[in-house]
């Protein structure tokens, strides 16, 4: 798959992930770290530089999940069993694709300025 995405775009922003600390945090043990997240990081960044594509990282503490990507409200009061990303401005998305685009919007960001 890092192949695929490599091949498809310039540029790819992700999430920069302290594994070693999330899986401490959030009592996840070797869970979090054997889903090979950062193996698969590494190969998608050196694939990415091999064509001259570019990986952008966005900054751990930036909210992601917790801002609406269509209004840029911070909900606070967000947990992680909340699944489905409900804001006063009427957007209703899956968290992880709310997030995924505030993550998108964040490295576009990041690269312009």
């Amino acid at each position: 798959r890092s192949r695929e995405l490599a091949d498809e775009y310039d540029i790819i922003g992700v999430e920069d992930i302290d594994m070693k600390s999330l899986s401490r945090s959030l009592h996840f043990g070797k869970s979090v770290m054997d889903n090979g997240y950062g193996m698969f990081r590494s190969m998608l960044r050196y694939k990415l530089e091999e064509k001259g594509g570019e990986m952008v990282k966005v900054d751990r503490f930036f909210p992601s999940s917790k801002r609406c990507s269509c209004c840029g409200r911070i909900k606070e009061d967000l947990t992680l069993s909340d699944r489905i990303y409900i804001c006063e401005c009427g957007n209703v998305m899956d968290r992880d694709v709310n997030a995924a685009i505030n993550i998108r919007n964040e490295a576009i960001r990041m690269k312009a300025s």
